[in-house]
């Protein structure tokens, strides 16, 4: 679980502040970034929540921390832009 390490340290935390926020002990955060264990549902989710990332994220299944129903908002943003730039071609 070296994403939960990265990104404990990505916002300046200690794993004793990850625990505070998460309700997760902090002995369990240790052995869930040193790999001896790994996190149950329940702390999936409190994690994905406190970091604002996907579960995916933090269980290597993608690289980016961006949450699918966000990228299809992304997605619908760049196809607005791609047809606003069209019309102005046609006007060009």
């Amino acid at each position: 679980m070296n994403r939960i390490r990265q990104l404990r340290e990505n916002a300046d935390l200690r794993q004793i502040d990850v625990s505070n926020a998460t309700g997760i002990d902090q002995k369990t955060l240790s052995n869930y970034e040193t790999g001896k264990t790994n996190p149950d549902s329940y702390a999936l989710i409190k994690l994905a929540d406190f970091f604002d990332v996907s579960i995916d994220y933090l269980i290597n299944r993608v690289d980016s921390t961006v949450a699918l129903s966000d990228k299809e908002y992304i997605c619908q943003k760049i196809d607005a832009i791609k047809q606003e730039l069209n019309d102005i071609k046609k006007y060009l």
